[in-house]
């Protein structure tokens, strides 16, 4: 694990297109096209945790603001082989209590974070864009 720099930009957002597309399949055409844009103008700078193999090369990242995950992703042939554990492990390290939002219709995702002792806290029927995608606003509770 290594924190980002700028030469990541691009295989961090191929990773996040690709488990977007693995993952979020209850995105419109329309709003899947608008997010990446949106992406795009901000990931490849934002300052990244990154898992990479063993040739250094990203298999996965998280957005850590404060005592908040923004974001972790982990690029689809990676997933189930700890990745997201050992990232999210490290941001509780950094941050006991850590507190994350997850979209309500991904089940995968929920599921992943409960077994890792998050709880729901809240939930907002829209996501951070006021789009139609409900959050589930979660706490690190050991």
């Amino acid at each position: 694990m290594r924190a980002s720099v700028p030469g990541d930009g691009a295989a961090v957002l191929q990773i996040w297109r690709d488990a977007v597309d693995a993952t979020h399949d209850f995105l419109s055409a329309a709003d899947r096209k608008a997010i990446d844009a949106e992406v795009a103008d901000f990931l490849p700078s934002a300052p990244l945790w990154l898992a990479v193999d063993g040739a250094d090369r990203p298999v996965g990242f998280m957005l850590l603001n404060g005592a908040h995950m923004d974001a972790l992703f982990i690029a689809p042939a990676h997933r189930g082989k700890g990745v997201g554990r050992m990232l999210v492990l490290h941001a509780l390290a950094r941050a006991p209590g850590l507190s994350t939002d997850v979209n309500e219709q991904n089940d995968q995702a929920v599921g992943f974070y409960r077994r890792l002792g998050f709880v729901p806290v809240g939930r907002s029927a829209l996501d951070g864009q006021g789009r139609p995608y409900p959050i589930i606003h979660l706490r690190h509770m050991p």
